[in-house]
């Protein structure tokens, strides 16, 4: 799930406890300069998990109804906030999924070494479309750890022994996609079960 091809070596971290407060205030940020193109802004990723070991990069995800409506209306505003646009474009498509690729597509904006890191650390911005398998896969992911802390030391310690391990981001990444999708594999009954949806339907009213 990691968007990024960078070619420096992955750390994880121990769990900061004020990581999900972080990520909620940074959420409100980025949503306040988005305007109305986005239809929410939330936390997501390991960061927004209690107890997670994660990299120091907080995810944030924005829920739109046009990919290049949005490209176009949020690149000056993110620039304003230390953002760059990254080239990439999709998503790892689980395995097992016959899918159209292009389903599985996103924008994404980055920070990187703000010189204020304190209030603005480093984040990626993954933008997708509402009502998308990309957009429920990140929400369902989240939703599902933070409602099985028990599995919580597992994942987390098998992400750091793997950082241990590989030479960069981008083989970290490859490495660790396939767990995700077991992951969601293991969650996809429990949210036929709850009920669970993601944020994009539940406004819907589905």
């Amino acid at each position: 799930m990691s968007p990024t091809a960078d070619p420096q070596p992955p750390v994880v971290v121990d769990a900061v406890p004020d990581w999900r407060a972080q990520g909620l205030a940074l959420a409100a940020d980025v949503l306040a300069v988005l305007g109305p193109t986005a239809r929410y802004v939330e936390h997501i990723g390991s960061t927004a998990i209690p107890g997670m070991a994660a990299k120091q990069v907080f995810d944030l995800q924005a829920g739109v109804l046009d990919l290049t409506a949005a490209e176009a209306a949020f690149d000056a505003p993110l620039a304003q906030l230390g953002f760059r646009r990254s080239p990439f474009r999709s998503d790892h498509v689980p395995a097992g999924r016959d899918d159209d690729p292009g389903r599985w597509a996103k924008r994404l904006w980055s920070r990187r070494d703000h010189p204020d890191h304190v209030r603005h650390p480093d984040v990626n911005l993954h933008v997708r479309l509402v009502g998308s398998p990309n957009e429920r896969l990140a929400l369902l992911f989240r939703d599902w750890f933070r409602a099985h802390p028990e599995a919580v030391p597992s994942y987390a310690r098998f992400k750091q022994v793997l950082a241990g391990t590989v030479a960069d981001t981008g083989t970290y990444a490859d490495v660790k996609d396939p767990v995700v999708d077991l992951v969601v594999a293991v969650a996809e009954p429990w949210a036929a079960a709850t009920g669970w949806a993601p944020r994009g339907v539940r406004e819907a009213g589905a």
